[in-house]
């Protein structure tokens, strides 16, 4: 697995971050994630290192399946990366990469930048619908095309993000991590309320007061060349 986060992959993350690491650098952050990563994951055969996804620390055709998980996009140069998975995946073994989609299929974020923008036009530079391209299906088979994998495919992944209610929405925003935490603490108290307000309005609410939206991530797929 290319990427790792505050979460195993297998649990759900919203885009916000509902928790956070007290670091006091980018190092102290890369040292967060991998210890919780360590902490949630007990199998003996695992194993997890800091690297740089552009030149992977990992031997030649070693791999039978190489995975980049809501990461790939992250990456300065995305190519280069693919490239690496190509290099350290076996013969005929499997790379693949999923991503969000964060222009139309990220609900939770879709809703806060578009009532950010309504408010502030500027925030539309800080929108990842904008800020990543790569974040759809074609950009990621082209990518994989490029590398040289074989039988490329692609597909939607979509799950259910359930809120108890709209506190259990915003609260992450708060937490200043990712780009719509830091925007959203970046405001004047006022602003923040009117963004606050805006999106207790515009989200859609059940009956019992919680919020029911999806997310879903763009997944990629290819064989090595053998």
């Amino acid at each position: 697995m290319v990427g790792c986060g505050l979460w195993h992959r297998g649990t759900h993350g919203d885009g916000a971050g509902r928790r956070r690491p007290r670091p006091g650098s980018r190092r102290g952050y890369v040292r967060g994630f991998l210890a919780n990563a360590r902490a949630r994951i007990g199998d003996a055969r695992a194993t997890f290192r800091a690297g740089d996804a552009q030149s992977l620390p990992l031997p030649d055709r070693h791999f039978d399946a190489v995975v980049s998980g809501l990461a790939l996009n992250f990456v300065p140069d995305p190519s280069r990366a693919v490239a690496e998975f190509a290099r350290v995946g076996k013969s005929g073994g499997v790379a693949a990469a999923y991503v969000w989609d964060y222009a139309e299929g990220m609900a939770m974020m879709r809703h806060f930048w578009d009532a950010a923008t309504a408010l502030d036009p500027a925030a539309a530079d800080l929108d990842q619908g904008r800020r990543f391209p790569l974040c759809r299906p074609e950009p990621l088979r082209g990518l994989w095309t490029d590398a040289g994998m074989e039988k490329v495919t692609g597909q939607a992944i979509e799950i259910p993000t359930a809120f108890a209610d709209f506190d259990d929405y915003w609260t992450p925003f708060l937490g200043g991590q990712g780009a719509a935490p830091a925007y959203a603490m970046s405001l004047t108290e006022d602003h923040r309320r009117a963004l606050r307000d805006m999106l207790r309005v515009r989200l859609p609410s059940g009956t019992d007061g919680s919020i029911r939206l999806t997310a879903r991530a763009w997944a990629v797929r290819g064989m090595v060349a053998r």
